[in-house]
């Protein structure tokens, strides 16, 4: 008890915002909260931030909630920070999952559904293929250390206990949903284009020849044309998710660090 009391409220209650930040980004972030990786190790890792932030935010504008309500909502609004940035990268990489979609389904292969840790559902072999393939790219080239960086930031602009989650960040991830949108257009182009002319001439052939079995023939040529493509044109599926990493990131930032309007 007598240790207990020597302990600084102050700082107590500014650890325990900076907890809830680096956690929300623990929960959401992907390779950081991905559901594989178990809840106690992200526990750890979310603590283990914590301390190493903490100090850095000693020297910070004292934090000094008013009572339960208020200090749930200063806990709340620094929770939000720290999902907002690993929703931001999460829904970039939804855009693959997107991309491994249109293969699939206009492949044929839409079918053949495997089940996804991450996302705790079934989805198609593709999707969770390209997945892999884009959390291997993230971490290669530091994607991770982008992410934590990042967060070392928002301390910066946003001091634990500000409680200014910018207003205008809905906007910034409705333009990111874009990006993630347009991304998962792009990766999935080349393998599309040559299954839907494939498809053309699947039907001229049919047309040409009516006593084949277009059914059967068709569906070994789009599923042996998938895999062919998709081996021809992985790296710069790749490469398309490659370069749209760091302006995300900095467009999630941007808002997240803007400053905040002056009041009077």
């Amino acid at each position: 008890m007598h240790g207990l009391a020597q302990i600084d409220a102050q700082k107590f209650v500014l650890f325990t915002l900076v907890l809830a930040r680096t956690s929300g980004l623990a929960i959401a972030a992907p390779l950081y909260g991905s559901s594989e990786v178990p809840a106690q190790i992200r526990a750890l890792l979310a603590f283990a931030l914590a301390l190493l932030i903490a100090p850095i935010q000693w020297d910070a504008s004292p934090v000094h909630p008013q009572g339960a309500l208020d200090y749930l909502l200063l806990v709340g609004s620094e929770l939000a920070v720290g999902l907002s940035l690993g929703l931001g990268i999460e829904i970039l990489f939804s855009g693959i999952l997107l991309a491994g979609q249109l293969i699939g389904r206009i492949g044929g292969l839409y079918l053949a559904d495997v089940f996804d840790p991450a996302t705790e559902a079934s989805i198609p072999m593709f999707s969770r293929f390209l997945y892999l393939v884009s959390l291997a790219v993230f971490l290669a080239m530091g994607g991770h250390r982008m992410v934590m960086a990042g967060l070392l930031d928002t301390f910066d602009a946003l001091p634990p206990g500000s409680c200014a989650m910018p207003t205008s960040f809905a906007q910034t991830l409705l333009v990111v949903l874009a990006q993630s949108f347009a991304l998962g257009i792009r990766a999935s182009a080349p393998a599309v284009t040559a299954l839907l002319l494939s498809t053309l001439v699947m039907g001229l052939i049919s047309r040409t020849l009516p006593q084949l079995n277009i059914l059967v023939v068709g569906f070994g040529m789009n599923s042996m044309l998938t895999f062919g493509v998709l081996a021809f044109t992985l790296g710069a599926g790749a490469w398309v998710f490659q370069e749209q990493i760091e302006p995300v990131l900095e467009t999630l930032l941007e808002a997240l660090c803007a400053p905040l309007p002056a009041t009077s």
